[in-house]
């Protein structure tokens, strides 16, 4: 129900904001969430401010315009304005408009995630759309990131392909949100894992040596690992989606900005188009053979 009145707040703040963080792995764990958090934390301190401050606003926003008390529990108006809020953060140098854009742009991605989930239906879902519009917006406004070195080691790029959707490039960080997407679901961290490795390894055939080793090409295919690692699901589905994800990432880095989780959100929106049409195929070869 959507009403414009501030009421039925949430009844565990804490626990909705760090739903959030684990929301943008597509889980729903508050232990994931304060992993994420820690990540963040102990690797990056600071874009903690940016992060909390986008969650923050997300969930505010959702509140204030009156969006389903159980979806802002689950962090899902919070998860698009955790990452915006981190690569504000990142981008910007802290300074007195900093915290009122994160807000702004927190708060925006809760709207344009309420919208995506009214109108896109199960074909068009939100994922991180909404963060990725938001940041193609604020990278056009700010100076590219300086590319860095990175030795060549293939576990810590096999983390800094999982810490990277959090835009980190610490192997702790992505040990700290491993452990936390295994206590969460630790099939779907298996799979995270997994997709994380092939994107690195796609990445090193290519010719794209410090981008696998900084985990570039990992986290598009460990979100859409994420994404369709569920059980019972078809292995093959899975394997699908991270190839989709890991065929579009070259496409996205023709553009004059970082895709971020374009190649990710455009994968999973292929599959699930692809999956009605076979199924409205399936349907009618089924009704064919009983008239």
């Amino acid at each position: 129900m959507y009403t414009k009145n501030f009421v039925n707040p949430c009844p565990d703040w804490a626990t909705a904001l760090l739903n959030g963080f684990s929301q943008v792995l597509l889980l729903r764990n508050p232990f994931c969430g304060l992993c994420c958090l820690l990540a963040l934390l102990l690797t990056a301190p600071n874009l903690v401010g940016g992060a909390l401050l986008g969650a923050l606003a997300g969930l505010l926003t959702a509140q204030r315009r009156g969006y389903e008390r159980a979806d802002r529990q689950a962090g899902l108006y919070s998860y698009n304005g955790v990452l915006i809020g981190i690569l504000i953060a990142a981008l910007l140098p802290w300074s007195a408009i900093v915290p009122p854009l994160i807000i702004a742009a927190g708060g925006l991605s809760s709207i344009l995630t309420h919208q995506w989930r009214k109108r896109g239906g199960k074909l068009l879902v939100a994922y991180t759309a909404p963060f990725v519009l938001l940041g193609w917006g604020t990278l056009l406004m700010t100076e590219p990131m300086p590319a860095l070195f990175t030795e060549a080691n293939p576990l810590y790029a096999l983390l800094r392909g999982v810490g990277q959707i959090f835009l980190l490039d610490n192997p702790l960080a992505g040990l700290l949100i491993v452990i936390g997407m295994l206590v969460a679901n630790p099939y779907a961290a298996l799979w995270a894992l997994l997709g994380s490795a092939i994107g690195g390894g796609v990445a090193l055939l290519a010719g794209e040596a410090q981008a696998a080793w900084m985990g570039l090409y990992g986290f598009n295919a460990a979100l859409a690992a994420l994404a369709f690692s569920r059980q019972g699901e078809r292995f093959w589905v899975t394997l699908l989606a991270i190839a989709l994800a890991l065929l579009l990432q070259p496409l996205f880095n023709q553009m004059p900005i970082a895709g971020l989780t374009a190649p990710f959100v455009t994968a999973c929106w292929l599959m699930h188009v692809g999956s009605h049409l076979l199924q409205l195929s399936q349907r009618r070869n089924v009704d064919r053979l009983h008239s």
